[in-house]
């Protein structure tokens, strides 16, 4: 059994975040020892890894439980994580696009900057859209 510092350590998610899992239900609330204090076993550990690999590639929270509770069903639901996959990519994919436009909205912006004006071309674009 561990602290959540090290269950923090070991999973790399931090002490908050695993106090706001716990009060919203995301993760089961741990044992506690007998000065009251957090103790994670190694399966609570797993949770919280599985948890962050989710969320570093890019999955909503909610998404991230959904698959943390079909990763511990009786059955893995394949079907159904393919769906939560696919509808993830595809609002990767809009957010890829938002950036190419953002990327080329910032381009033509500093396009008409020069380091030797008194008054910035892009401030008064800024301005005056």
């Amino acid at each position: 059994m561990f602290a959540i510092g090290e269950a923090s350590r070991q999973s790399g998610i931090g002490i908050e975040t695993i106090r706001y899992y716990e009060r919203e239900g995301i993760v089961p609330k741990p044992e506690r020892a007998s000065n009251n204090r957090r103790m994670y076993s190694t399966q609570d550990i797993g949770r919280l890894r599985f948890l962050k690999k989710c969320r570093d590639l890019g999955f909503p929270l909610a998404d991230a439980r959904t698959l943390l509770e079909l990763s511990e069903g009786d059955s893995e639901d394949c079907q159904s994580v393919k769906d939560l996959a696919e509808h993830h990519v595809l609002n990767v994919r809009e957010k890829i696009k938002e950036l190419e436009h953002l990327e080329a909205a910032l381009t033509e912006l500093t396009a008409n900057c020069d380091s030797g004006n008194v008054s910035c071309p892009m401030l008064s674009q800024l301005r005056n859209r």
